[in-house]
This record gives C-alpha cells, structure tokens and sequence, in this order.
C-alpha cells in the first residue's frame, strides 16, 4: 500500500520494476514506423497461408466457445512476424496484450507480478521465450497447466507455500531457436507453428502495402527488385525500403524505380541476392582460410571475431536457405553456388 509523505506520494517501486519488464525502452523512430507497418487483422496477414488459416481456425473456434485462446508458441528466425502474429492474435480476441522478453524476466518474483496481474482472457506475450531461466521457467509451468501458482514466504522453520489462483490467460511463446526450448515447456503450448521465409512474390505484396501506407510512389520492378534482395524476411523489405526512399529523394528528385533499389542498396553493401557484407564475409572465411570447409561454429566466430549467436540467428538461416551454406556432422561448408556467388573459380578449391 502507497503512504503519503509530506504531501506527496510514496513512489512505488514495485510497480515501476514491474512495469519496466513490460513496456519497452523509448523506442527509436524506426522502431515506431515498423510498428505501424504491422496489420492488426489475420486477413490483412500477408504470407503464410497455412499457418494464417491454422490460427484463423483456432481464432474462431474458441471466439464461438467464448474461452480464451489455448497457448500458443510461433517458432522462426528473427523478422518473419511472430510479434506481429501476437498482437493480431490480440486483436481479434478483443484482449489485452502485456508483452515482455525472456532475458527480462530475471527472478520468479518478476513473473508473480505480471501473471497476478492478468485478467480474464488477456494475453501474455513473451518474446525469446527459449532464454527464459531454468527456475522461471519451472515456476511458469503450473501457472501455464492449471492457472495456479505456489510462492514461498519467510525462509527455514518458518517457510511456508501460497497457492494463488489465477484468471485464465493465454501465454504466447515467440522463438528464433525452437530447439533450445525443454521439452516439458514445449509440451505444454496447445499449439505451435513455425514460420519459414517468404516467397519473392509474397514479399512485393508486402512492400506495395507498406510502400502505399508510407505515401512512397514506386513501380512494379522496383518492388520485384527489393523483394528479390529482402532476404525472405519482411521487416528487412521494410527497412530497405525506406532506405531506397531515402536515396531516391536526395539523388533522383523522388523516384523510387529499379535503378533507385540497385543503386541505394549496392551503396549499403547488399548484392542482388540479398547477401549483405557480413554474409560474404562469413562465406569468404569459410572459402580462403579453410578452404570451403567444414569448419565448426566456434571456429569461425573466432576467426571473424563474432558472437556465435549473431552467426547462427542472422546469418546462417538465408545462407541456408539460399543454398549458399550447408551443415554437416563435421562443420559448416560452403556450397559450388556460393563459390560462383564471391565469383571464385571452383577448382580453385578442389583438392
């Protein structure tokens, strides 16, 4: 309870923790123009089709039996629209959605304020939830399974177990590494899909719209363009997009056209299959110093002085998918399409 003190009240910091886990840090204003990018509705989802009639189904289904929305875990590299998928979600379930991350929530103390918090039907939003702590992530079990959560007070002779009933909340899981995540938590998601890359074609949809809510005139090529150089992945055809409208306002009076994309993006390092400077990088290492490999992963990240995550969750999913990197039991190796790519002779690397 909040006391007065001389005329003013007492600051709750309780509260302000509690909060601080929830609402972001002032966000740049490319973060707030992403955000209004986003479609607030499953039929304004572009992409996905299987999985968007999958949540569409699930979406009505439990709107018809008036019951909040089962668990829900959405698994895929950065950028493909988990967040997105969540406030959607939210949307169309008429709730209220509290969003954190799994590195933010430290103790279990930090979960009791925000589960007890909790209404009947909102939704809980947890992004990275893979990174969660083992003891979080025990405690959030019961709170998932039965809507219960026990919480001990005082400590020795004296501790004591509290059981807290709380409302039914539907708990979304975001992950970019599925893998990582226990069994016994993945278990308990009544539904899970995985989103994958996007479809060139899927991609110019996606940048005609935002091109049109951002008041950008562009052609049909420049849109195939970008597509083909957005990696797969939507929030990066939308940062490159404003990117080339930056350009195309201070170098060609405002045209956004094929010649806009290839110009601003070859300025930014990004060739036309997307590849961007740290990819070639990490192909070139793999390709002159171990002579295409394999090579393990701490390897590389030493010889390029990089995180290992930033090599497996930004760079190796397109390079995979592209076809330009394959993994083996002994290491990555860089494929004959990423030796034509760098425009390396391939029996130079023969042995």
């Amino acid at each position: 309870m909040q006391k007065k003190i001389k005329g003013r009240e007492k600051i709750d910091f309780e509260r302000i923790e509690r909060e601080k886990l929830l609402v972001p840090a002032a966000e740049d204003v490319e973060s707030v123009v992403e955000i209004s990018l986003r479609p607030s509705k499953i039929n304004e989802f572009i992409g996905q089709e299987n999985l968007k009639d999958n949540i569409g189904i699930a979406l009505s289904a439990a709107k018809k039996r008036g019951e909040p929305l089962e668990h829900l875990l959405l698994s895929g590299p950065p950028g493909l629209g988990k967040t997105t998928l969540a406030h959607i979600v939210a949307h169309e379930m008429n709730a209220k959605i509290l969003a954190t991350s799994g590195p933010a929530i430290e103790r279990a103390g930090d979960l009791i304020g925000i589960l007890t918090n909790l209404e009947e039907g909102d939704i809980l939003f947890i992004d990275e939830i893979h990174r969660l702590s083992k003891v979080v992530e025990e405690f959030i079990y019961p709170a998932m399974e039965d809507f219960k959560i026990d919480f001990i007070v005082d400590k020795g002779p004296y501790a004591k177990t509290i059981k807290f009933a709380l409302k039914h909340f539907t708990l979304i899981g975001a992950t970019t590494r599925q893998g990582l995540l226990s069994a016994p938590l993945r278990d308990r998601f009544g539904v899970a899909f995985h989103l994958d890359f996007y479809e060139p074609e899927d991609l110019m949809k996606i940048i005609e719209r935002s091109a049109k809510l951002l008041s950008i005139p562009m052609d049909k090529e420049a849109a195939r363009a970008l597509a083909q150089r957005s990696r797969g992945t939507p929030r990066i055809a939308n940062k490159l997009l404003r990117r080339v409208r930056d350009y195309a306002e201070v170098k060609l009076a405002g045209k956004v056209n094929a010649r806009a994309v290839h110009e601003a993006l070859h300025g930014h390092g990004i060739d036309a299959s997307g590849l961007d400077g740290l990819d070639r990088k990490v192909l070139h290492a793999i390709i002159d110093i171990y002579g295409g490999g394999p090579v393990g992963i701490e390897s590389l990240a030493a010889t390029l002085n990089e995180e290992i995550d930033t090599i497996v969750d930004v760079v190796e999913p397109f390079l995979l998918k592209g076809g330009f990197l394959k993994r083996t039991a002994r290491g990555r190796e860089a494929t004959t399409l990423a030796k034509q790519h760098l425009k390396i002779p391939v029996e130079k690397n023969l042995l």
